[in-house]
């Protein structure tokens, strides 16, 4: 009984009451009440693709609409070969799954601005975008009817495997991606390319990643809560990073 109690205090402490902080904060703020009053145009983050002539490829994050938005996170890739113009991918639930250019590739989501998980420009940015449209033509989920908002498969779980795929992108996406942690077919470990990164699911609602990109990671209904090593952080559910 102990035992019991122990740990659901530390779900309480660790997940719950991070959760319902967050999501007290969230809606205290004013904000679009309807998709159609929010703001999807550009954040002016990017330069025009015709005063950037290099290759890039970003990898963007914004929180999302509604309650969710509390602690939920929309990811999205864009590239750009060198002299061209910048390519959008994003999957979502309605129609084709995996969109392109349907939005400014620094555009809001649901008026809340886009943030930088990973920036590659130049010769490395070359070199990996064939590796990046390999694995967005390859992700498993990519056909109309492989989405669902939660646990997954759904916009995070798409960018979590492009990145899983390219371990040289160098990137996690941020602690609120919540479907970021459901494994292709809802599979039970998966290894990154370069085997740094181990990630165990249960169907993400529960689990763990641990390696040289995601530090130490538990998952919790789609909660995440861990040490990031690199910057160095805490991952908080509802709040992200918090660094020290």
């Amino acid at each position: 009984m102990k035992i019991i109690i122990r740990l659901l205090t530390v779900l309480l402490l660790v997940f719950i009451l991070p959760t319902l902080v967050s999501a007290g904060l969230w809606a205290t703020a004013d904000r679009p009440g309807r998709w159609n009053e929010a703001n999807w145009g550009s954040a002016g983050i990017l330069p025009r693709a015709e005063d950037s002539p290099p290759a890039a490829i970003y990898v963007f994050s914004a929180m999302t609409g509604g309650l969710k938005g509390a602690v939920a996170s929309h990811a999205w890739i864009v590239t750009k070969e060198k002299g061209g113009a910048y390519q959008r991918y994003d999957k979502v639930g309605w129609g084709t799954p995996i969109r392109r250019n349907h939005r400014a590739p620094d555009g809001f989501w649901y008026s809340n601005p886009p943030r930088l998980v990973v920036e590659i420009k130049g010769a490395e940015a070359e070199r990996l975008i064939p590796q990046v449209e390999a694995a967005i033509t390859a992700y498993v989920h990519g056909e109309p009817g492989g989405y669902r908002i939660y646990p997954g498969p759904n916009s995070n779980t798409f960018v979590a495997h492009v990145l899983r795929s390219v371990p040289d992108l160098g990137a996690v996406l941020p602690p609120d991606a919540v479907g970021r942690d459901y494994l292709p077919d809802g599979g039970f470990y998966a290894l990154d390319d370069d085997g740094r990164d181990l990630h165990l699911s249960l169907g993400g609602l529960a689990g763990m990643s641990v390696g040289a990109r995601s530090g130490l990671e538990v998952n919790f209904l789609g909660l995440v809560a861990g040490l990031d090593f690199n910057r160095p952080a805490l991952k908080v559910p509802g709040f992200g990073l918090i660094g020290w």
